[in-house]
């Protein structure tokens, strides 16, 4: 019988070894112009400094601290003058590169004693700020102080203020609790700052179906209506901005079904399938009419949308979700849960998130899942017609047609699967869910 220790430890090396010859793929890629011999490290450096890093760290039991301290310091100094040497010949102050070889060695070192999952974690981080230098640099160079002071004053405050905030219901309705409040609040503003983000560096350089997707990460009524406009005044033909009003739409919705896993995971076997149905069929939609019209075109959003982490952004979402949970909870407490029904379908057309995060925090409270999912069903909905009177105000009948012809394919999908199998499918995820603890334990 082979030994499993030193099974795991050709394992633990072997990881280890990889994990310097990923990197040095990246910065051998980047530097296969320069003539051999000219660069301090490359693939085969790299992949020796992490299989050295392993090598130590298994050594570590028979030489001591003082013995990898001394094996550590001499790595560290011959390595060092290499690459001060390399960046006085090409001129480059950089220092990511010996930041990154030394950090090798060091993830080597862990895989030989710590959890492979985290060292090959550390890793593809660590390649993909390599490989990335270029985007980030240009996403740096577009960012504006305004945005920048603001996401760091939203952070310092989730990371200052949210574990001094209550966790317990404060107000008279026993409906906001300000630290799920604000946790909610800055995961929205998360979610569409990624998508600002994106819109931001991509910029013009993308089609505008891809523009219209990435935008609708912070708001897709916004992207709407946009397209519309440029529909009126003849930059993009409607049936390509009803193409990416469809994809736009299909982000929404599909955003819908993310902040329901993360907020509200009963709802998901409820509502979920048919939310991804129209998914499916809002992207199936945009594809259709984006390959009937084969004229190109470019598209850039970025001008239009302001930053999602702006201080008075955050905070208007923030008291529209507190009111929109204590509107929720008065109404479920007076007219009983069927009230929540016009109440959603009348706030979903302002901010189908807001109306999403509600019913999970009233479904955490005790709301029936059912209810809820009907609730979240018809503020999509809701929110899915009151964009396709924003096309027909912004950018004509023409363009809201198109737009409302892919809406009613979605919302005939998503039906067709909320009657005909949700029924189905709900009382095996509740089963499933039921027998898991017994089966776990």
């Amino acid at each position: 019988m082979p030994d499993p220790l030193l099974i795991d430890m050709f394992q633990r090396l072997a990881v280890a070894l990889g994990i310097g010859f990923l990197i040095g793929v990246e910065r051998g890629w980047k530097h296969r112009d320069a003539p051999e011999g000219t660069r301090a490290a490359g693939l085969r450096t790299h992949a020796v400094i992490g299989l050295m890093g392993g090598t130590t760290g298994a050594l570590l039991p028979a030489i001591g601290a003082v013995g990898f301290a001394a094996i550590t310091l001499a790595f560290a100094a011959a390595f060092i003058v290499f690459k001060v040497r390399e960046s006085l010949k090409d001129d480059d102050v950089s220092v990511t590169g010996t930041i990154a070889g030394l950090l090798v060695y060091a993830v080597g070192v862990y895989a030989m004693w710590g959890d492979l999952r985290i060292a090959a974690a550390v890793a593809v981080a660590l390649v993909g700020l390599l490989a990335f230098k270029e985007a980030l640099h240009d996403w740096l160079d577009s960012v504006t102080w305004k945005e920048l002071r603001s996401a760091l004053l939203i952070l310092a405050a989730t990371a200052i203020a949210l574990p001094l905030l209550p966790d317990r219901t404060i107000d008279p309705w026993d409906a906001i609790n300000p630290r799920e409040l604000w946790f909610l609040t800055i995961l929205v503003a998360g979610a569409s700052f990624a998508g600002y983000v994106a819109v931001r560096v991509l910029g013009g350089d993308i089609g505008v179906l891809a523009g219209a997707a990435a935008g609708a990460l912070v708001s897709s009524t916004v992207v709407t209506a946009e397209l519309g406009r440029r529909v009126k005044t003849g930059e993009t033909h409607a049936m390509v901005a009803a193409a990416a009003a469809a994809l736009a739409a299909a982000i929404s919705v599909g955003r819908v079904i993310v902040l329901l896993a993360v907020t509200a995971a009963p709802l998901v076997p409820e509502a979920g399938p048919a939310l991804a149905a129209a998914v499916v069929m809002f992207v199936a939609a945009a594809f259709a009419l984006r390959f009937f019209d084969r004229e190109g075109d470019k598209g850039d959003n970025s001008q239009k949308l302001r930053s999602p982490l702006d201080l008075w952004s955050v905070a208007q979402f923030a008291l529209f979700l507190g009111g929109v949970i204590i509107i929720g909870r008065i109404v479920a407490d007076e007219f009983g849960q069927a009230g929540l029904l016009p109440f959603a379908a009348t706030a979903g057309l302002a901010d189908v998130d807001a109306v999403t995060l509600a019913t999970g925090s009233l479904v955490r409270g005790g709301l029936d899942p059912a209810v809820g999912a009907h609730a979240v069903m018809i503020a999509v909905l809701m929110n899915t017609l009151a964009k396709g009177v924003i096309a027909f105000v912004t950018g004509g009948w023409r363009y809201a047609g198109l737009y409302f012809a892919a809406a009613l394919a979605a919302t005939a999908a998503a039906a067709a699967v909320w009657f005909l199998v949700t029924p189905f499918l709900t009382p095996m995820f509740r089963q499933g869910a039921s027998l898991a603890p017994s089966l776990l334990g």
